[in-house]
């Protein structure tokens, strides 16, 4: 039995939803929504006053008040807020500021038509700017809606419909074939494969089944499965990933800074050639020209628009990005640092060598390793446990684990020893020397004899030495690996990964140490899997994190989280980056010689008020096409993006 909403109850909270979720546009579309009553109601007075003055000629007066009125209507806000700008030394108010003394000009000069008509025709394509602005915001403003809003509790056998604000920590769901996940929660029963792609970039599905971990915005294909929600609806890894990318959205670049230290002395300079322009000419409509066009619409999106661009493009391929300091900081990086487990490698340990002592069967090593590991929890007993299934286990043991040495096995007189060569020697078992050799090995023993060593190894993950070749033809060629491994274990992975340095045995502190040590001198780029790498992520000039999806540690900490283990990601990132920049010094290039360029074509007479305010958006929308370049496809192939 399914209990649905009711539709009035239905509306009412969606209503809620959207007044609890507020879109990342949401102030600036009240603001063009203001804006546009305020344009219909002083075109309206406009309308009014022509057509009373063609019905009723002669009388000024009514005309006059009907155009006093709509210039108020229209102009008042515009005032205001360009009065707010002044004093706050705010930018994006820097248009409204020369519009209000381009508004009374016109008014003392006579022009009322041309007083409504100004704000009026801005207006209009201020509003075709938010919606170029909009589209680039898609791909962020859409992410929200991918989290489901439903979900199915069951509660003694019954499942009933609740919203996934209302789950608690422990609660069961059931998600059918075809619905979203609303929460972060583990598998109890069913097996089903997930889509995953508008998180990480994954284009194929994931198996899951129980025990495995499945989290919101992802999409359960077929199969229907029971869940435990680990987290409540705020809390999942889906809503803080929205957050930090509306945090990203609003932060400001250096560029940005830049341009409102710029802007203290544009203003007064366009005043200052206005009313040189008035003096010299007599023409006061000239000195309104150049106060329209010169509104700064295309300087206010110099940074913003490419960050938003890169935003999106990033987020396509499964990576977040946290902070904009990262189009600066990260053009910048000519070093990369990188963990090792997790990182460079899966973290996936695999069995590499069995050698057994002489005199010792292969069979009687493994069913040893066996007997033992399938009780610990220890990575490399799992490893063994897993790939060695085969042979038949002893049983009737008495299991004793000790932490970092090993497992021990008793029944009766027998005694059975699984790990370091410590705990064999603990025992009075003495390895032999050509079994201690550096890696990672474990080591067997039975009744005080021993049996031999079995050798794992960490596999390496699928296109890290690709990785490391493209960061090379980037101009990156200081690569470091860091790694609390033996030094031979870190040699190797240098030799079969094409890494420039190595540092082995190295603890969390250590690493936080050496980067430190390293920002003195170069641009640092830490890659970690921030599990136990939070200090050198937050240390580095930027942070990267590796497969970070649910990794709350990861995404809080680093700059930039890859939601997938894909390497091709960092060569892809610090392109974006570089890409970006350069965009961003053309946007201000774009952007200075369009206000100049209007500004004497107004000066000498050429544009006039009217079309001014038309005009004087072409650099704003030449940013715009411009910082869309960056959403073009882009590949690890092109180490610059293919930008000129």
């Amino acid at each position: 039995m399914v209990k649905s909403y009711p539709a009035v109850e239905r509306i009412a909270l969606d209503a809620a939803e959207d007044t609890l979720e507020p879109s990342l546009l949401r102030e600036d579309q009240k603001h063009i929504s203001s804006s546009i009553r305020g344009a219909m109601g002083a075109l309206t007075c406009v309308i009014a006053a022509q057509i009373y003055q063609r019905l009723i000629p002669g009388q000024d007066t009514p005309v006059s008040l009907a155009y006093l009125i709509g210039i108020l209507i229209i102009g008042i806000p515009i005032a205001v807020t360009g009065v707010k700008g002044l004093l706050q030394r705010e930018l994006c108010f820097a248009v409204e500021l020369l519009v209000t003394i381009a508004i009374i000009i016109s008014m003392l000069s006579g022009q009322y038509v041309v007083a409504i008509m100004v704000p009026l025709l801005l207006t209009l394509v201020h509003f075709l700017e938010e919606k170029s602005i909009v589209g680039g915001q898609d791909a962020i403003d859409g992410l929200r809606k991918m989290q489901s809003n439903v979900a199915l509790r069951i509660v003694d056998g019954v499942e009933t419909q609740v919203h996934a604000r209302d789950l608690k920590t422990g609660d069961v769901i059931l998600v059918k074939p075809g619905m979203g996940f609303p929460i972060d929660g583990k598998v109890l029963t069913g097996v089903s494969s997930v889509n995953a792609q508008s998180l990480t970039g994954e284009m194929l599905p994931v198996d899951v089944g129980p025990s495995d971990a499945v989290y919101a915005g992802t999409l359960n294909i077929h199969g229907a499965l029971t869940v435990s929600v680990e987290k409540a609806w705020k809390d999942t890894s889906f809503q803080k990933i929205i957050r930090m990318l509306e945090e990203t959205g609003k932060s400001v670049t250096p560029e940005s800074r830049i341009m409102d230290r710029f802007m203290a002395y544009y203003i007064p300079l366009i005043l200052v050639i206005a009313a040189l322009v008035w003096f010299f000419t007599g023409q006061i409509e000239r000195a309104a020209a150049i106060l329209v066009v010169s509104c700064p619409c295309g300087h206010m999106l110099i940074s913003s628009a490419p960050l938003i661009a890169s935003i999106a493009s990033a987020s396509k391929r499964g990576i977040l990005i946290r902070s904009a300091s990262f189009v600066e900081k990260l053009a910048r990086a000519d070093a990369v640092f990188f963990d090792k487990t997790g990182t460079i490698t899966s973290g996936d340990i695999t069995i590499q060598t069995a050698e057994a002592a002489e005199g010792v069967s292969d069979q009687e090593l493994y069913t040893t390793a066996f007997s033992l590991s399938q009780y610990s929890a220890h990575p490399l007993s799992k490893a063994i446990a897993s790939q060695i299934a085969g042979y038949p286990a002893e049983e009737g043991y008495s299991i004793e684990e000790r932490g970092g040495m090993g497992v021990i096995g008793t029944r009766g007189e027998d005694v059975l020893l699984l790990g370091s060569d410590a705990l064999l020697s603990d025992y009075g078992i003495t390895v032999p020397h050509s079994f201690r050799s550096g890696g990672m090995f474990t080591h067997a023993a039975r009744n005080g004899r021993y049996l031999g060593r079995i050798g794992f190894s960490d596999t390496i993950r699928e296109g890290a030495k690709e990785m490391i070749d493209e960061l090379k033809k980037m101009g990156i060629n200081d690569t470091c690996l860091l790694t609390g491994d033996k030094l031979d274990v870190a040699l190797r992975l240098q030799r079969e990964c094409g890494i420039g340095d190595v540092k082995a045995q190295v603890l969390p502190e250590q690493k936080q140490r050496i980067i430190n040590e390293a920002r003195e001198s170069r641009n640092v780029v830490f890659v970690g899997d921030g599990v136990n790498d939070a200090l050198a992520l937050s240390e580095a000039d930027i942070g990267i994190a590796m497969a970070a999806m649910g990794n709350d540690t990861a995404i809080q900490s680093a700059d930039i989280s890859l939601m997938n283990n894909h390497m091709s990601g960092i060569p892809f990132i610090i392109n974006l980056a570089r890409r970006a920049q350069r965009i961003i010094r053309q946007n201000m290039l774009i952007a200075f010689l369009s206000s100049i360029l209007m500004i004497l074509l107004s000066g000498i007479g050429v544009i006039t008020v009217l079309p001014g305010a038309l005009l004087h958006n072409v650099g704003a929308f030449a940013v715009l096409l411009n910082s869309g370049r960056i959403l073009q496809k882009q590949t690890s192939d092109s180490p610059e993006g293919g930008d000129a």
